[in-house]
């Protein structure tokens, strides 16, 4: 099989060698693309064709993009990650652009392993389809008149790079989409972890483990304004600048973040171990450096404080909401808090008011009531004539929504009090409106 060699590279990955093969930042019809060859982007950043994890026996070969211009073989995107191509052939896998304008990998005996499905009739235009490589990583196919076919900013698999839109809605039947992790360091076959917009309320990002939560963020208070991060790389380094922004624009609700066109190699990646991760690459140590990652305590795991306990942020410790008590006092002191706190006093439903608590993450397991245009007296009056409600919140989602938007947002909660934190008043707080007794409230 003089068509296959191996060369060994950072990251337990392979990549697949053929004699010196120009490259270009396109495919057409009738030029496949060969294990070997590369397809480049025209600004040289990112590269597209195939590569080999190195402990897979017997080789296993998958079509990815990886960043071309830094040493570590670092793939940001996967084609058939369920399907890989075997190399114990005679003939090699190819990637070809058919006559429909569809990408179609098929591997040594024809067999389709992995297609784009685009929908396109077939054209008598001069200007054929092509399958273009953008610099910023995006493996856009394109119809003769230029527009748009698939693109692979699309489908994701565990990596979100600058410009790419990660959905938590999308039409009318509001489904979004995850990245999932890769099972191990040298495996890109879908692993346990995916991140996300929880599909029931598109509210709230998840981390989970198969079905199981990891961590959650507080749900969406309708902020749509970019914001600015700063990271910085290490002691010597300059500060890298994350602009982050969410936004609706009445078919999808996204979020999308950018970079300075002089920053280094950015991107946000779910790992194998359950992790979502910011990784900035360091030219200085040849390296990808954590910058942020999330769980970033123990604490602001799923449930980890119990039924109405929350994550003190600032003290990094769980605490007992305000008239709570730990539900097992010996434990609590040991640091083990999955039991929770209890009610000090019960509830009668006669004598009861609400406690504002300002600048918290909201719970999870909450059921959104009312009119998109309800107030926030509304919206206390719905769980005051509910004996039944514990708490709630309320939002006005108006701010940097689409033009004409007045929409607010009421939470109410019937159940324990899961998985909330004190994070401090900011674009993502709520005030939580807790049920207690008038004698408990100061």
């Amino acid at each position: 099989a003089g068509w296959l060699a191996f060369t060994c590279c950072a990251g337990a990955l392979i990549l697949l060698f053929l004699p010196s093969l120009a490259s270009e930042d396109r495919l057409v019809s009738g030029k496949p693309l060969y294990p070997g060859a590369t397809v480049i982007s025209d600004g040289g950043a990112f590269a597209l064709g195939f590569f080999a994890p190195s402990n897979s026996t017997p080789a296993k070969l998958y079509l990815g993009i990886w960043y071309n211009d830094i040493p570590e073989l670092t793939v940001v995107w996967v084609a058939n990650r369920r399907n890989p191509s075997p190399t114990n052939t005679f003939s090699p896998p190819t990637l070809s652009l058919s006559n429909s304008s569809n990408l179609v990998l098929s591997d040594g005996g024809g067999r389709v392993i992995w297609t784009t499905d685009a929908v396109a009739s077939t054209s008598s235009s001069s200007s054929p389809s092509m399958a273009v490589l953008e610099n910023t990583g995006n493996l856009v196919v394109r119809s003769p008149n230029g527009s748009m076919l698939w693109q692979s900013f699309d489908h994701y698999t565990d990596t979100v790079l600058p410009g790419m839109k990660l959905r938590f809605k999308y039409g009318a039947q509001g489904g979004g989409q995850h990245l999932v992790s890769w099972k191990g360091p040298g495996d890109p076959s879908p692993g346990r972890f995916s991140y996300g917009a929880d599909p029931a309320t598109h509210l709230q990002i998840f981390v989970w483990d198969g079905d199981r939560p990891v961590v959650r963020s507080s749900p969406w208070t309708g902020y749509l304004v970019v914001s600015e991060r700063q990271y910085q790389q290490d002691n010597n380094g300059a500060a890298v600048v994350v602009y982050m922004s969410v936004v609706d624009d009445g078919e999808e609700i996204y979020m999308t973040y950018t970079v300075a066109a002089d920053a280094p190699r950015i991107r946000y990646v779910v790992t194998h171990s359950g992790e979502y991760q910011l990784r900035s690459w360091s030219n200085k140590s040849s390296v990808w450096l954590v910058l942020s990652r999330w769980p970033s305590q123990e604490c602001k795991r799923y449930g980890y404080c119990g039924p109405y306990g929350y994550c003190d942020d600032l003290v990094r410790t769980c605490k007992c909401l305000h008239g709570f008590e730990p539900e097992n006092t010996k434990e609590w002191d040991k640091g083990r808090f999955s039991a929770g706190c209890r009610r000090k006093d019960l509830l009668d439903c006669k004598d009861d008011g609400f406690l504002a608590l300002p600048g918290m993450k909201s719970p999870d397991g909450f059921t959104r009531v009312g009119r998109d245009m309800s107030t926030s007296e509304e919206c206390a009056a719905e769980c005051r004539r509910n004996c039944s409600c514990v708490a709630y919140a309320y939002a006005n989602l108006s701010s940097g929504r689409r033009s004409g938007g007045n929409v607010s947002r009421c939470l109410v909660w019937s159940a324990d009090l899961v998985d909330t934190a004190k994070i401090g008043e900011g674009l993502d707080s709520d005030t939580l409106y807790l049920r207690l007794q008038y004698a408990c409230i100061p």
